[in-house]
């Protein structure tokens, strides 16, 4: 799989997980605010602009970008859009994308 489609497909993947969770929030009659749902389509758009210019990286500069945008998506889930989670997600998921590239 080339790295534009290995890209568009983690891009895919981290969409529906952040829709996803935001439905089974709503189902539970847990309303996102406003900020949270403003926060999740900057991270994805920011993500999806990164992944762009990945097609001059190697294949482990890749994995770490990629790790860390996973991470972030997903610390900012469990933690409720906490930045602290966040930043913390990216880095975790930075340095575990940095060690499956390798």
């Amino acid at each position: 799989m080339c790295a534009s489609a290995q890209t568009g497909a983690m891009q895919e993947q981290m969409l529906r997980e952040v829709q996803f969770r935001a439905q089974t929030l709503s189902e539970q009659g847990v309303q996102m605010k406003t900020t949270r749902k403003l926060a999740v389509g900057a991270i994805t758009a920011a993500l999806t602009l990164g992944m762009i210019g990945c097609s001059g990286m190697s294949q482990r500069d890749q994995s770490t970008a990629a790790g860390a945008g996973i991470g972030a998506v997903g610390g900012a889930i469990l933690t409720g859009g906490s930045a602290l989670g966040t930043v913390g997600g990216a880095a975790v998921g930075g340095v575990i994308g940095n060690q499956i590239g390798k």
